[in-house]
């Protein structure tokens, strides 16, 4: 699928909760974020059903995203039902690792290819503090056991506040050498104020390149991370939902007010 600015969009990420077991200091308040009802939030069926179709229209990349994914009850369930869709030749998942050891082999087995792991800091007490309360040895457990199931190659997510050269990055990178993973340095962004950038380590926030579209968990297809444009399938049904956030994608993000990064994934 191109978009009026020449994009091939291909690319689609699906969020599947907006719950998280974090409460990281730049994603959401300490108290959390007012959360769905369960009756507004997309089933697996719903999901691989809009997602066949995706593919049939040119989507050849998924990522499943949150909130936190691996507290969505039968995640492999999930994975199983888009591993078996034809035409998807990346099937990935973002984690925050806190349950990868326990999910990462059933998730292999189903048909998930790679995982990307959300990792700020090697410094266990400050991996508390960012992510109030997260157990860093748990994210480690989590490593090793993706590495032992070949959920390859593996992603390591870390967010910078200015620059990949302040301390908790640069121990992630040395982290990511020694464990032979790859980093991605993501700078902090703001949805209300516009504030993003390219991510260091790959394509994200580079507009020019953006071949992206988003998929709540309440069925809110987005064309951008940065807008608050966005088209129900429920209400349109896949095709006109899709259709309509090609044609709509804008040339460049500009700031979204209507939702956050727990609905969204990022």
């Amino acid at each position: 699928m191109q978009d009026r600015h020449g994009r091939n969009i291909h690319y689609l990420r699906i969020s599947v909760t907006d719950r998280c077991n974090l409460r990281c200091i730049y994603c959401m308040s300490e108290k959390g974020v007012r959360l769905l009802k369960h009756e507004d939030i997309l089933s697996f069926e719903e999901i691989a059903s809009f997602t066949r179709i995706a593919v049939a229209n040119g989507i050849d990349k998924v990522r499943i995203t949150g909130g936190e994914p691996l507290i969505r009850k039968n995640i492999p369930y999930l994975i199983r039902l888009l591993s078996g869709i034809r035409g998807i030749k990346d099937l990935s998942l973002t984690t925050n690792g806190i349950l990868l050891e326990e999910f990462a082999m059933p998730l292999k087995d189903s048909g998930l290819q790679r995982v990307n792991i959300s990792l700020d800091t090697t410094d266990p007490k400050k991996y508390a503090y960012i992510t109030r309360g997260g157990d860093y040895y748990k994210v480690m457990k989590g490593i090793d056991a993706a590495e032992k199931a070949g959920l390859l190659p593996i992603k390591i997510n870390c967010v910078v506040k200015k620059s990949s050269h302040e301390p908790d990055a640069v121990g992630v990178k040395v982290f990511c050498e020694s464990r032979k993973l790859i980093v991605r340095f993501i700078h902090e962004m703001n949805l209300e104020t516009g504030e993003y950038s390219v991510v260091e380590g790959g394509t994200g926030g580079n507009c020019r390149l953006c071949n992206k579209l988003r998929l709540s968990s309440d069925g809110e297809l987005r064309p951008c991370l940065f807008s608050d444009l966005s088209f129900n399938i429920r209400r349109l049904g896949a095709e006109s939902a899709i259709r309509m956030a090609v044609e709509s994608k804008p040339e460049f993000g500009t700031r979204s007010l209507l939702t956050g990064f727990s609905m969204i994934g990022g």
